[in-house]
């Protein structure tokens, strides 16, 4: 009885210490994405997905964005010319950013414009995500990164 009194206490300590110690997540600060064309990631991220500028580093090529949601920092490859493509399947990182739009028109009106975009690459128009109701879309962006863009109806 006094053994296990004693192996109660001692667990719930460790139970609790460990548990007071956890950081609390508290969002994502910002994602920072690898590219091979500077302006022309940033043009995308301004253009179709209505992110501004905040600021440029020209000593280490990199642009800073927001939409007030979300900040990106596009930074730029030191050799263009020997750089690693974006493959999702066979290299660890990033498979895909995703950004929410705020209605399945807006998704609509976002895949006519990327379309006109000769830059921009896309996967797949905008589809049922399993058997809905939400809707999504992939592109490549001008350095090849993915990005999703997704509507879900009630949120």
């Amino acid at each position: 009885m006094k053994n296990d009194i004693l192996y109660r206490f001692v667990l719930c300590f460790f139970v609790f210490f460990a548990w007071s110690t956890q950081a609390e997540v508290q969002g994502v600060n910002h994602v920072g994405l690898t590219v091979t064309k500077l302006n022309e990631s940033e043009n995308f991220f301004i253009q179709h997905a209505g992110f501004r500028l905040l600021g440029r580093d020209n000593s280490y090529p990199s642009t800073f964005l927001s939409n007030d949601e979300v900040m990106i920092t596009l930074w730029r490859v030191s050799n263009t010319d020997s750089h690693v493509s974006f493959d999702r399947k066979n290299n660890v990182g990033l498979h895909h950013l995703a950004f929410n739009v705020d209605s399945f028109e807006s998704l609509e009106q976002l895949h006519k414009s990327l379309k006109k975009d000769p830059l921009v690459k896309i996967e797949f128009a905008p589809e049922l995500l399993g058997r809905g109701p939400a809707k999504h879309m992939m592109v490549y962006e001008p350095s090849g990164n993915r990005i999703e863009f997704i509507h879900r109806p009630g949120r």
